[in-house]
């Protein structure tokens, strides 16, 4: 048995991944270090903190003192910590570069200085930038073309220069458009789900020709989960569906699913540099780590429209 660090554990994908790892109790003690930003939700641990295994610190990852302490209890290190709006990374890139560079360059340091096991970063498929037609494969050249993309792909180059240079074991996962229960509501499908039930009408970017990957937060984080245990040391793993839908058609799904008519679409300026097309291909980690979705877009899309309905209820 061993201890493990989730560094960004309170937001969506990594408060998931504590959820799943705490449930299945392979580890003696899950440290979660968050910095409390908006995007943080400590009501989505409520399950995993009734298991005493799992401890939450609030502090940064760009706190080298703390960050030494904590990684110097354990064996394992899964990085979720990140700055990931695209619009905000779009306004203003300082807090993107302190999060998303340095504070991923902290994390190292601390990781190479106690040698620990494993160093998991969690990246995403925006570091290809956009792809007509075909998937990119894990190998293909970077290219992004936001300042939130350039800072994630930044991150990679520092986490590749650690394995090389000083032998520390690193894998990258790059991963496809998130989705599920405890999203914030700045991202695309919440968005458009709180919208419409607040009776306002639905953004979409320019004419909502976008394609976007999707897969379920519960799918990744059983993906993560393959990479940190049984991934081969400095590899990258591609985690994606091939589920590919326009946004357009996402927001009249969503329509759809509530019993509403498209007079709820509103189209807004598209954003600078909007990316068309996202795809990745998923074979390498279905062929060498056997994984592959569960849930399908369609069960997970009203599953998820029903909890932001129950939540906001609530509210």
């Amino acid at each position: 048995m061993t201890n493990l660090l989730v560094t960004g554990g309170l937001g969506f994908i990594g408060s998931e991944f504590v959820r799943q790892e705490s449930g299945r109790k392979q580890f003696d003690r899950v440290y979660v270090l968050d910095s409390f930003t908006y995007a943080a939700n400590l009501d989505s641990l409520d399950s995993a903190l009734s298991n005493s295994n799992v401890e939450v610190i609030r502090g940064d990852i760009n706190e080298p003192t703390l960050v030494d302490e904590l990684v110097n209890k354990v064996d394992y290190v899964v990085n979720f910590a990140a700055e990931s709006h695209v619009d905000n990374s779009i306004l203003d890139v300082k807090p993107f570069l302190n999060a998303n560079i340095l504070g991923v360059a902290t994390l190292l340091q601390a990781a190479k200085k106690h040698n620990i096991r494993r160093f998991v970063q969690i990246s995403t498929d925006e570091v290809y930038g956009s792809i007509n037609e075909g998937s990119f494969v894990e190998t293909d050249k970077l290219n992004p073309r936001n300042p939130y993309s350039a800072s994630k792909a930044s991150a990679e180059y520092l986490c590749n220069s650690f394995e090389n240079t000083y032998g520390l074991d690193v894998v990258i996962t790059r991963t496809c458009n998130n989705y599920g229960p405890y999203q914030q509501f700045e991202k695309f499908i919440p968005t458009v789900i709180k919208a419409l039930i607040e009776g306002r009408k639905i953004p979409v970017y320019g004419d909502g020709s976008q394609v976007r990957e999707w897969i379920h937060v519960s799918d990744n984080c059983r993906a993560i989960a393959a990479v940190l245990e049984n991934g081969k040391s400095g590899s990258i793993y591609n985690i994606g569906t091939a589920r590919h839908i326009r946004n357009l058609d996402l927001a009249r799904m969503i329509l759809a699913e509530l019993g509403l008519n498209e007079s709820h679409l509103e189209f807004v300026p598209d954003r600078p540099g909007h990316d068309q097309r996202y795809s990745i291909s998923s074979e390498k980690i279905m062929s060498e780590l056997h994984w592959s979705p569960q849930v399908t877009f369609e069960e997970g899309l009203r599953e998820t429209i029903a909890w932001y309905q129950e939540r906001l209820a609530a509210h």
